[in-house]
C-alpha cells in the first residue's frame, strides 16, 4: 500500500470521528466554541528552526544589493567579514515587487548579525509597518533575502541549505508530474498529461479541476466530470493521482466533485474551495475522506496553525515563496508533523524555485511522498556537482553542496545592474 493511499485511509477514519459536516459560518462559530487543544503547536511555534551552532562569531551583513537582468531578479548578500550568498527570485512576481524589497527589507538588515535570523523575520515584519503588506507584496521579496543567506551561511559552514533547516531525511526526492490543461477537453487534456509522464516517468500526477476560482464553472462546461475517471482508466491503480481545484468551488459543489474522486480512488483533492474560505474548507474536509490538501497561497502562520490545529487540512502546501522563505515554511511542517499530518510544499514561478523546494523537502521528516515537477529552469546557467538536476526513472538528486549546492556563470551574474527604487 503506498503512502498516499494509507494517508486516504487515516482521514477516512478521522472523517468517521469528526460527526457531520458543518456549514458555512456556522463551522467557523462552532469550532471558535470548541478550540483544540493547540499549545503543542504553540510550543513548535516557539521553537528555533535555523542550525546555527557552527557559527562561533557574528556574521554581519555588509551589503545587500537587487540586481536584474532582463526579467531576472538576483539577490546578492556579503558579510563585513568576506562571505558571499546569492538566490534567484521568484521573477514572475519581483517584477512588480523589486520596490519593496529595496525600500523596505534591504535597508532593515544592513549592520544586522545574521545569527539572529529568526528573531529578524519578526522585526522586519512589524518594522514600519511592514505587517500591513503581509501577502506576496512582503513575502517574495522577504524569501529571496532569506535564500541568499542560507546560500551564504552554507558556504561558511559546509552545510547544504537543508542542513541549515534540520537533518536531512530525503537525499532524493520522487516527484509527481503537474499538468494544466484547463480550456481543452477531457479527451484532449488525457493525451497531454500522458506524454507529460511519460517524459518524466513519475509515479504519480497532478491535473487541474474546475475552472479556477471560478464560482462552480468548468472550463470548458463538463471536462471535470469525464477527466476524472479518464485518468484513473488511462493510468491504472498503481498511478498515484492529485487533483487541484485552485478555489473553483463552492462547499457544496466542492464534495460532490470530490465523492467522484473517491470513486476512482484520487491521493489528494487540492484547494477544493477558495483559500481563504476557512469554515467551508473544514466543512469540504469533515465531509469527505479524500485528503484535502491547501496551503499554496496562505499568508498566515495563524491561520496555518488554525488549519491544521482542527484537522480542515490533511496535506499542508507552504510556497516557500509566498511564505516568506524555508524558516517559517518549516514551522508549518513542524505543526503538520505534531499532528500526523504530511508536508507537500507548493512551488512557484520562475528561477530556481525547484531546487529551493527541493532543499527544503530534505529536511521535512513528514515530507510527502511526491513533490512537484515542471523541469527546471534552462535559462539560467549553472554548474552542480553533486546533481544532474533532472529527473531520473521520477527521482531527482538533491544538491548536495555548500548553500544551494550550485555555481551560477559569473558571466552571467555580471549582466545585472543594482536596482534601485
Amino acid at each position: 500500500m503506498n503512502k498516499g493511499r494509507r494517508t486516504f485511509i487515516q482521514k477516512a477514519s478521522l472523517a468517521g470521528l469528526g460527526g457531520a459536516a458543518l456549514v458555512g459560518n456556522a463551522a467557523w462559530a462552532a469550532s471558535d466554541q470548541r478550540d483544540p487543544d493547540l499549545s503543542d503547536l504553540d510550543e513548535i511555534l516557539s521553537t528555533p528552526v535555523l542550525n546555527t551552532g557552527r557559527f562561533d562569531r557574528p556574521i554581519i551583513v555588509k551589503s545587500i544589493e537587487l540586481l536584474r537582468f532582463g526579467d531576472n531578479f538576483l539577490c546578492r548578500v556579503r558579510s563585513t567579514d568576506g562571505a558571499e550568498g546569492i538566490s534567484v527570485s521568484n521573477n514572475m512576481v519581483m517584477t512588480h515587487l523589486y520596490p519593496i524589497f529595496v525600500r523596505r527589507i534591504q535597508p532593515f538588515f544592513i549592520g544586522k548579525d545574521l545569527r539572529d535570523w529568526e528573531n529578524l523575520l519578526e522585526e522586519v515584519y512589524v518594522h514600519d509597518s511592514n505587517y500591513k503588506m503581509q501577502n506576496l507584496a512582503f513575502w517574495v521579496p522577504l524569501a529571496t533575502l532569506e535564500f541568499a543567506v542560507l546560500d551564504l551561511m552554507g558556504r561558511m559552514s559546509g552545510l547544504s541549505m537543508g542542513q541549515l533547516l534540520g537533518e536531512v531525511h530525503h537525499p532524493r526526492i520522487a516527484v509527481y508530474q503537474a499538468n494544466n490543461y484547463r480550456g481543452r477537453s477531457a479527451e484532449e487534456s488525457i493525451d497531454l498529461i500522458e506524454r507529460n509522464v511519460r517524459e518524466t516517468h513519475a509515479k504519480a500526477l497532478k491535473f487541474k479541476v474546475g475552472g479556477r476560482m471560478s464560482n462552480n464553472r468548468d472550463f470548458p462546461p463538463g471536462r471535470t466530470e469525464k477527466l476524472i475517471p479518464l485518468v484513473r482508466e488511462r493510468f491504472g491503480d498503481e498511478m498515484v493521482i492529485y487533483a487541484d481545484s485552485n478555489g473553483s468551488y463552492t462547499a457544496e459543489e466542492a464534495i460532490r466533485i470530490g465523492k467522484l474522486m473517491e470513486t476512482y480512488r484520487y491521493d489528494f483533492y487540492e484547494e477544493p474551495v477558495p483559500f481563504d474560505w476557512y469554515p467551508e474548507t473544514l466543512e469540504v474536509a469533515r465531509a469527505l475522506s479524500i485528503p484535502i490538501a491547501g496551503g499554496e497561497q496562505e499568508p498566515s502562520m495563524r491561520n496555518f496553525r488554525w488549519l491544521i490545529g482542527h484537522n480542515a487540512l490533511q496535506i499542508v502546501q507552504p510556497d516557500i515563496f509566498y511564505f516568506g522563505g524555508m524558516i517559517r515554511s518549516m514551522k508549518v511542517a513542524r505543526m503538520a508533523a505534531a499532528r500526523g499530518m504530511e508536508c507537500t510544499p507548493h512551488i512557484s514561478g520562475s528561477g530556481l524555485g525547484y531546487l529551493y523546494m527541493m532543499h527544503f523537502v530534505s529536511a521535512v521528516p513528514n515530507a510527502g511522498p511526491y513533490h512537484e515537477f515542471k523541469g527546471f529552469n534552462k535559462e539560467i546557467p549553472l554548474e552542480c556537482a553533486t546533481s544532474s538536476l533532472s529527473s531520473e526513472d521520477g527521482v531527482v538528486q538533491v544538491p548536495s553542496g555548500s548553500g544551494l549546492g550550485v555555481e551560477i556563470d559569473p558571466d552571467y551574474v555580471k549582466k545585472h545592474t543594482l536596482v534601485s527604487a
